[in-house]
C-alpha cells in the first residue's frame, strides 16, 4: 500500500454495537476501509480490534483524528492507539557481543522488508563497531557494571531522546534493563532462546544437548520489569535429534532468533500487535 492509511488499534469492555460504532466513525468522515481484524476475549471480557482506513479522502485533519475520537472511546471505556503508515519509526538496537541478529535487521530494514530507520546501534561491548560503521550507523559504546548502571541508564534514557527514539530492540544484549528503564522507556523488544525456564543462565545450548532436548525455540516479546516474562510477540521452534551436536544446536537456535525477531519487529512496526494484561493479541 503506497497511499498513506491511518490505524486504530482499540481494546475495551466488550458490548453490543462496538464495530458498528467504530466503523461508522470512519465512514461518516469519509473514510474507506481496506483492513478490519477484531478479537473478543471472552473470559476477560475484552474487545480487541484493528482497523486501518485510508486517509485519502478522510474529512478529518490527521491532527484532530485522535480528539475526535476519544469522544466517542471514552464512553466505552476503551484503550487506543492511532497510527499513520507514513510516520517512519527510529530503531536503536541494542547488542553485546553476537552479531546475527544486529546484521539480520540491519539486512531487512535495507532490502526494505520493514519501513524504520536505524540511525543507532548501543553495546555495552565495543567488539561489534566496526558493522556500524560499515552501515553508516552511529554505535556508543556504554559499559554497564554493577556500580554504575543507575548512571548508564539515565545516559541511556538521554540518549534514546536525543535520537527520538520510538523503538528499542535488544538483539542479544545480554544486560538486564531496569525496572525504572523500563517504566520511562517501555518501548522494548527483546529476543531468547526458549529453553527458559528450563535452562536459565550461561551455556543453555550445551545443557539442552546434555539433557537431549528435541526441539529448540526462540521467543520475541516486550521487555517488563519481570525478566524474560514479558508480553510475547512471536515464538518459533525446530526439532533437534540425537545426531545434532551442540555447534548444531546453537545454529539452529542463531536461525530461529533472527526470524523470530525480525518477525515481531516487523509486526510492531506495522502497528499489528495489541498489548493487554501480559499477553498479546497479533493482528495478521
Amino acid at each position: 500500500m503506497t497511499k498513506p492509511t491511518a490505524t486504530l488499534l482499540i481494546s475495551c469492555p466488550d458490548q453490543r454495537g462496538l464495530v458498528a460504532k467504530i466503523a461508522n466513525f470512519i465512514y461518516s468522515n469519509g473514510g474507506n476501509i481496506i483492513h478490519a481484524d477484531q478479537h473478543t476475549d471472552f473470559e476477560a471480557g475484552l474487545f480487541l480490534t484493528r482497523i486501518e482506513w485510508l486517509l485519502e479522502g478522510f474529512n478529518l485533519p490527521r491532527d484532530f483524528i485522535g480528539t475526535a475520537f476519544n469522544a466517542i472511546a471514552e464512553p466505552l471505556g476503551a484503550k487506543w492507539e492511532l497510527h499513520f503508515s507514513d510516520t517512519v519509526p527510529r530503531l536503536a538496537i541494542w547488542v553485546s557481543r553476537q552479531d546475527h541478529c544486529l546484521f539480520d535487521l540491519i539486512w531487512r530494514q535495507r532490502a526494505k522488508e520493514f519501513n524504520a530507520e536505524i540511525p543507532l546501534i548501543i553495546s555495552n561491548h565495543p567488539h561489534l563497531q566496526e558493522i556500524a560503521k560499515q552501515f553508516g550507523i552511529q554505535y556508543l559504546h556504554i559499559p554497564i557494571t554493577k556500580d554504575n548502571k543507575q548512571e548508564q541508564e539515565i545516559k541511556q534514557l538521554e540518549i534514546l531522546h536525543d535520537y527520538k527514539i520510538d523503538l528499542v530492540v535488544l538483539a542479544k544484549y545480554m544486560q538486564i534493563v531496569s525496572a525504572d528503564f523500563i517504566k520511562d522507556f517501555p518501548q522494548i523488544i527483546n529476543i531468547h532462546h526458549s529453553f527458559l525456564p528450563a535452562f536459565i543462565g550461561a551455556n543453555p545450548y550445551h545443557r539442552a544437548f546434555e539433557r537431549g532436548v528435541k526441539i529448540i525455540g526462540a521467543t520475541a516479546h516486550y521487555a517488563t520489569a519481570d525478566l524474560d516474562a514479558g508480553p510475547i510477540i512471536e515464538q518459533d521452534v525446530v526439532r533437534v535429534s540425537h545426531r545434532d551436536e551442540v555447534d548444531d544446536l546453537i545454529r539452529k537456535g542463531k536461525d530461529l532468533e533472527r526470524v523470530v525477531l525480525a518477525r515481531a519487529v516487523r509486526l510492531h512496526l506495522q502497528n499489528r500487535v495489541l498489548v493487554y494484561k501480559n499477553r498479546t493479541v497479533v493482528f495478521e
